[in-house]
């Protein structure tokens, strides 16, 4: 078969900062026929995770990279031809489509399993890659692994004690070896080491507080009790509470713009605050791979109809892995339902650079007053996470009794009063 007649199968851009993914996994196994178009592995990265499809039709000839492997953005992955199947490569990363310049030795070839974008780091760190310890699938090893052997380097200026100036340390008993097979090792998928990072720096970054307010879902679960049968049969879904809520923050944001901006301090000296006139609600939605915020964009202009339908869209999206990198750009505000796992009460932690996020949770009867009576009620406990550097706690607990007052009385959200 002529060279002419193969053709790659490349990790498409997924971001504008991502430079690395990890290969999900593969769609299509060698020697099967494969439809142009058609998707034939999935990729994972920090942003999103997304099906490559097939460059052409014909055979899956060869897979460059297993399962797992950590793979640079436009490194070939695969090959699609027209003849019959090669061998399957062994496990090692295609290089990408512009290899970067090697700055240091490269491994032997009896060192560690590695691929580019872990030889690339190495080079650039000017750390030996054949000393480093892989955590990746097969001990590869991985650019995360390049990047923490550095920082664990010695710096070129530290001296070396003398034996005699060492502290000495009471000996302490080395801890049991673990049993075998009662101890796993998985390595943290791109999308899960993001979760991590992001969560960490918000608390890290932010001035974070929580006011908690709860919520009368009395009127709510009314409308929706009587309209369900009609607005499921006009529209072809079924009314949720999230829409309801969804409506209720735009409200709030409205009336408390702080709450919908965010801190542009790329000049520390002078940091600015951004308030945005615009309402790009993220939802964050539940996947086996973790917890991930698409966000639904113009959601001021659209109806309770329309936003309950974009929410459902893309909790089909999530379920299916299609979910791609714009489905996560520009929000201004997150909102989180803990209460469908049954969480009575929780924290929830911002969405960098966001700096309001609202909790919800589960509906339970609790006994309340109500004109002086002591009655039973769906109640909801309502969480607002803020960052107290441009949000007082005034504007917010003001925004939260807001979105309570829209939520117990939702007519109140169709005449916007």
């Amino acid at each position: 078969m002529s060279q002419d007649s193969r053709t790659n199968i490349v990790v498409p851009t997924i971001g504008e900062s991502v430079k690395t993914a990890q290969l999900g996994r593969w769609l299509k196994k060698v020697g099967e026929p494969v439809a142009a178009g058609e998707p034939v592995v999935s990729v994972d990265s920090d942003k999103a995770s997304i099906e490559v499809p097939s460059p052409a039709a014909g055979v899956l000839l060869e897979v460059l990279a297993q399962d797992g492997d950590e793979v640079l953005i436009g490194a070939t992955v695969g090959v699609i031809g027209q003849g019959a199947a090669q061998p399957a490569a062994a496990p090692v990363v295609a290089a990408p489509v512009v290899a970067a310049p090697e700055r240091a030795a490269t491994p032997s070839a009896k060192g560690p399993q590695s691929g580019p974008a872990a030889r690339s780091a190495a080079a650039e760190h000017g750390v030996d890659i054949s000393a480093v310890e892989g955590s990746g699938v097969r001990g590869r090893v991985l650019a995360r692994d390049v990047e923490a052997a550095a920082q664990k380097a010695p710096s070129a200026n530290t001296g070396v004690v003398p034996p005699h100036l060492l502290p000495v340390a009471s000996a302490a008993p080395a801890p049991a070896a673990p049993v075998a097979g009662l101890v796993e090792r998985v390595p943290m998928t791109p999308l899960r080491r993001t979760i991590a990072r992001r969560l960490v720096e918000a608390q890290q970054t932010a001035a974070m507080l929580t006011t908690f307010n709860e919520v009368d879902m009395s009127r709510v679960m009314e409308l929706r009790k009587k309209y369900q049968e009609k607005f499921e049969k006009k529209h072809g879904l079924k009314l949720g509470f999230m829409s309801f809520f969804v409506k209720a923050a735009i409200e709030a944001l409205k009336a408390f713009p702080a709450v919908n901006a965010e801190i542009d301090d790329t000049d520390p000296d002078r940091p600015v605050v951004v308030y945005k006139r615009f309402y790009n609600v993220g939802v964050a939605v539940s996947t086996e791979r973790g917890l991930v915020v698409p966000v639904v964009k113009g959601a001021d202009a659209m109806s309770l109809a329309e936003t309950e339908g974009a929410i459902a869209a893309f909790g089909k999206k999530a379920r299916d892995g299609k979910l791609g990198p714009d489905d996560f750009k520009e929000g201004t505000f997150t909102i989180s339902n803990g209460g469908v796992f049954g969480s009575l009460m929780s924290t929830p932690i911002l969405n960098p650079p966001q700096v309001g996020i609202l909790g919800m949770h589960a509906i339970q009867e609790r006994p309340v007053g109500v004109d002086g009576q002591i009655v039973l009620r769906p109640m909801m406990y309502l969480a607002l996470s803020y960052d107290h550097r441009i949000i007082d706690g005034r504007e917010a607990v003001s925004f939260l009794v807001r979105i309570k007052e829209l939520v117990e009385a939702p007519e109140r959200l169709l005449l916007e009063v």
